[in-house]
């Protein structure tokens, strides 16, 4: 029988998708083809990203590679937090109470809320005029 290598999980966040395949290695992480610190710029998009090894103390004994697409960078970011997640439980599943309770499990459902007809923005009207 022949023993898995690379573990898989999909994340998602508000118009973002992340394919995530984690292995066992050194904690290399590589995004869209570069690397991890070029693409998520900011610090607090990388704590968040990393998120599910700090909660399992799994850090630095996966390489990752991602491919990410759609939204903005932190929309990215929480899509690929997801997928790395569930990729861990798919490794793992005794991860899951610890998972569950940092919360990176569920896949956060909100979402921009679609502009309406006859007004300016999804909410906002036109200024009512009495005369």
């Amino acid at each position: 029988m022949s023993q898995i290598t690379e573990y898989l999980g999909t994340g998602r966040r508000k118009t973002s998708v992340a394919r995530v395949r984690i292995a066992p290695g050194t904690g290399k992480i590589v995004v869209n083809g570069r690397a991890f610190e070029v693409y998520f710029s900011l610090e607090s998009e990388r704590i968040h990203v990393t998120q599910p090894f700090t909660a399992t103390a799994t850090g630095g004994k996966f390489d990752v590679r991602v491919n990410v697409a759609g939204g903005g960078r932190m929309g990215q970011a929480g899509a690929v937090r997801h997928g790395i997640a569930r990729a861990l439980l798919s490794s793992d599943v005794n991860l899951r109470p610890l998972l569950r309770a940092e919360g990176v499990l569920t896949r956060d459902p909100r979402m921009k809320e679609r502009k309406k007809y006859g007004q300016p923005g999804a909410r906002k009207r036109f200024q009512f005029s009495k005369r």
